[in-house]
């Protein structure tokens, strides 16, 4: 075809032969003859239509699909259904959830604890419609619906609790008030009201993300039979601003490709962010819409309110359509707070047909279009885009729903830049919101310095509709409740191979970790409970030998011939493999976490997931995803494999770790360990499941960090297990140390226990010096008990500190080493009672032997035995000279 200067420009079709090109110039001639006669925008709307037809035939017709479709509905006014429910009956429940959301935040901000109103205003229709007729909640066998609700929305939801019954006015009075224990969190966290919330979702982004795993989740656990997730729907609630965060838009491709039609996002376009437009000169909505589609989602727009319906049908030529999808938002936004002259202006007096449509429509017509006319705004038509929605199979479904941030609030809230940041209405403005939602509340009511809580009484026929149609649905929602029995507890058995050691096999305690784990997804009762999850490199951690037995899930199953199928341990794929692969992705592979970990709550159905990755891209990664997860209640095991600064040989700074237990150790939730033998990742195993699945389960993850060093695994000593869970036991003393010598305490975790036994020898061989050496399998664990006995002092109780009590008594002074900061030991420096120091891998990681990166960063055997000596020199114990000696015969 040729281009605007003669030129002919090629086609992807050009490559397969044409088997009637005369057919194929008439098709061409048709529609320049149509661009000639009507004008290129009757060309392109018969195409439009033509493409339709063809994407709707029955006739095997294939076209890949539009990735953007006109500035209007999805869904005509004329296509939609029926509306279910008592249209009247459902505004005044809204319009008393709008006014007690709104009350709840002005009351606390007497207080100065502020709180969003705008949000929720915006939205309220969204979520009615949804509570009203969608959402499915707990009660029965089924797990109900899963909603991810905007954080920022949370006072409509306490709101509608209040309504129900729920909340008190005193509850809705401690909004923002958690420090007495009674309060209600400013948004959805379920540590702090576990009864009714079931997600964090303020963090933006995380939500999205977590949603689409979340979808995924339900059919992983269909499909390997461990629970019935068929009734089961996802639905995010996000904000158009949101989806800028990187996580809202990584994982549409999964969902599209897997075709997960239990999940849809609601995406509440009011086309502002938090300080202004979201896409000031462009168009969010169509930006969002080509997303979505190209990665494989069925898109509905629902933009316009039905007032727009009589005007769209006038627009003979096109011209109203292509105003709508030329004017950016900013501009849309300000039409919203305009005078109708400036609309009549500035919309429709560009073009004769656009004046010719303005012409009939009077001023109210007009600020009614474009101050209040929002599909997002009119139960119908979001009942409309939702049915349509669970109705659609085959794929996610987005509701691009258009509302205005602030409606019903007055002109002084709506459309206006800086309305997330209000967080108060005055109290004309409640007089005004009161007459346009038609409450009856008498200006008697809101002459005192509080506007009140309102309640139609628990009697009302509105509570009892509400009542009836979440009695419908399930039961309340959103609602969380744990119903999940405790599992039972693998015998000892499963721990036996690890505490005999490894003889003189050298292992790793990575693969010791596996092997465990391997031997415990054998296990009868709760073996099949196990989701390992790897965001790639499975083979690196030594996971392939759970290839075959386990399977890698996929919902397809196995649909190729693996390239190494005739090797034992090849690739399986299986609808209901047990192993979640994610790929490159440790947001996805956290997201899959987190279903798996709480499982037990949003199913009922206890689930023991283990997350392995590379050390460095965990905590330092998603550490935002990991406080979600502590949020969120989720019980698991984390393994930060090819753990420590040096062990990583050869692969440098960005993966070199040494601080991830500093990152881990803000997390409350997060019970963190840096074992130096198999026998210590099997006790810490096997106490982790005790806590997070017996009969008193606890609210925690465990964070293990594992190496890639093969190092001979003795046994297990007698005695240790207290102290290996506590955080610190002595693993060797000195041998037969003569009398008078000097003596020291060597405090180490993970692979550095092997420097400090080489270093204890050195000592004692070369400076006639006496040292202990301890394993530390926990630094922070230490501290935590630590500061709960400073508390516990405070309040009266007279406790000491386990770390003190453990070293009580010990001769000389405490030098402590590990593969990470120095930091990270240093959190219990002050409750030891002898002389500290400490050593570490402070810095950036580079690439080079394990030898010659521990001589680097001080922390090799022979770094470690001049520390100590220094040490004793400051204590007077040793002449300073020897340090000094100790160093050049060492070579530093």
């Amino acid at each position: 075809m040729p281009d605007a200067v003669g030129r002919t420009r090629p086609s992807q079709l050009d490559q397969i032969p044409d088997r009637d090109p005369e057919e194929t110039a008439e098709w061409l001639a048709s529609l320049d003859a149509v661009t000639t006669a009507a004008g290129p925008h009757r060309a392109a709307y018969l195409m439009r239509r033509t493409l339709e037809s063809a994407g709707a035939s029955e006739n095997g017709v294939a076209l890949p699909s539009l990735l953007e479709t006109e500035y209007i509905n999805t869904i005509p006014t004329s296509a939609e259904p029926a509306y279910p429910g008592d249209e009247a009956m459902e505004a005044r429940i809204t319009a008393w959830n709008r006014w007690n959301a709104a009350a709840m935040v002005t009351r606390g901000s007497k207080l100065g604890l502020g709180g969003h109103i705008a949000t929720f205003a915006s939205a309220a229709w969204l979520y009615e419609t949804g509570f009203q007729h969608f959402f499915r909640g707990k009660e029965g066998s089924g797990s109900g619906d899963q909603l991810y609700l905007q954080g920022h929305a949370s006072p409509g939801i306490y709101a509608r609790a209040f309504l129900d019954g729920r909340l008190s006015d005193g509850q809705l009075d401690r909004f923002r008030q958690e420090a007495g224990g009674d309060g209600l969190p400013s948004y959805p966290h379920p540590r702090r009201l576990p009864w009714l919330w079931e997600f964090p979702t303020v963090s933006m982004g995380l939500g999205p993300l977590s949603a689409i795993y979340q979808a995924r989740f339900n059919r992983y656990l269909e499909h390997r039979g461990i629970k019935d997730t068929s009734d089961s729907h996802v639905w995010a609630f996000l904000g158009d601003g949101e989806m800028d965060e990187p996580e809202s838009t990584a994982a549409l491709a999964l969902a599209g490709r897997e075709g997960l039609d239990n999940l849809t996002f609601v995406i509440n376009c009011n086309l502002q962010r938090l300080d202004g437009p979201v896409r000031p000169n462009f168009k969010i909505v169509q930006e969002l819409e080509s997303q979505f589609r190209a990665a494989g989602w069925n898109v509905i727009k629902a933009l316009w309110g039905a007032a727009w319906d009589e005007v769209l049908a006038q627009d003979v030529d096109g011209a109203l359509l292509r105003r709508l999808r030329e004017v950016p938002d900013a501009q849309f936004q300000t039409y919203a707070t305009r005078d109708a002259a400036y609309i009549r202006e500035h919309f429709f007096g560009a073009d004769a047909s656009l004046r010719t449509i303005a012409g009939r429509l009077s001023d109210a017509k007009l600020l009614e279009l474009f101050q209040t006319s929002r599909a997002g705004h009119e139960p119908r038509k979001v009942y409309a885009a939702y049915r349509a929605a669970v109705d659609h199979k085959g794929a996610p479904t987005v509701v691009l729903a258009q509302t205005v941030k602030g409606y019903t609030l007055g002109a002084g809230f709506e459309s206006r830049n800086a309305n997330h940041q209000m967080k108060k209405l005055t109290g004309a403005q409640f007089r005004t919101m009161r007459d346009l939602l038609e409450l009856p509340i008498p200006d008697s009511a809101l002459d005192a310095d509080v506007v009140p809580y309102w309640h139609p009484g628990e009697d009302s026929p509105e509570v009892r509709y509400l009542h009836e149609r979440r009695a419908a649905l399930g039961g309340p929602a959103p609602a969380r409740k744990v119903v999940a029995k405790p599992l039972p507890l693998p015998p000892d058995k499963a721990y036996q191979a690890l505490e005999k050691g490894s003889g003189t096999q050298e292992i790793a305690t990575t693969m010791a970790f596996v092997r465990l784990v391997k031997d415990l997804m054998r296990e009868k009762e709760t073996g099949r409970r196990w989701v390992p999850i790897v965001p790639d490199e499975a083979r690196t951690f030594g996971m392939e030998s759970l290839f075959p037995s386990a399977g890698l899930y996929s919902p397809k199953g196995q649909t190729y011939d693996p390239v190494d199928r005739d090797q034992l341990l090849y690739y399986k794929e299986a609808k209901d493999g047990q192993i979640l692969n994610e790929g490159i992705t440790e947001a996805g592979s956290l997201a899959d976490f987190t279903a798996a970990a709480t499982a037990y709550a949003t199913h009922g159905e206890p689930m023991i997931p283990f997350y392995i990755f590379y050390s460095m891209f965990g905590f330092q990664r998603t550490a935002d995803q990991f406080w979600a997860l502590a949020d969120q209640l989720g019980r698991g095991f984390v393994i930060g494999a090819t753990a420590g600064r040096t062990t990583m040989t050869g692969e440098g700074l960005q993966h070199a770790d040494g601080h991830s237990h500093l990152i881990a150790s803000t997390n409350p939730a997060a019970l963190s360990y840096d074992p130096a033998f198999a026998y210590e990742v099997g006790v810490i195993v096997r106490e982790g499941l005790r806590r997070m699945y017996g009969p008193e389960a606890e609210d925690v993850f465990y964070y293990l960090t594992v190496y890639n060093e093969p190092k001979v695994q003795p046994a297990m000593p007698a005695g240790v297990e207290e102290g290996i869970l506590k955080g610190l036991y002595r693993y060797q003393a000195a041998a037969n140390p003569a009398p008078g010598a000097p003596r020291l305490q060597l405090l180490a975790s993970g692979t550095a226990i092997h420097w400090a036994l080489d270093a204890q020898r050195l000592l004692a061989e070369d400076w006639g010096v006496a040292a202990d050496v301890w394993s530390a399998p926990s630094w922070t664990e230490l501290r935590r008990d630590a500061l709960e006995c400073d508390a516990a002092r405070l309040r009266g109780e007279e406790r000491t500190p386990y770390v003190t009590r453990a070293l009580e008594g010990a001769p000389g002074p405490v030098v402590a080493v590990s593969d990470w900061m120095r930091a990270v030991p240093d959190q219990i420096a002050p409750w030891v009672e002898q002389d500290w120091t400490s050593v570490g891998t402070d810095g950036f990681g580079l690439s080079d032997t394990r030898d010659a990166a521990r001589r680097y960063f001080g922390v090799d055997p022979q770094s470690l035995t001049v520390q100590a000596l220094a040490a004793l020199a400051r204590r007077g114990e040793i002449e300073t000279a020897k340090v000094k000696e100790a160093a050049e015969r060492y070579g530093l």
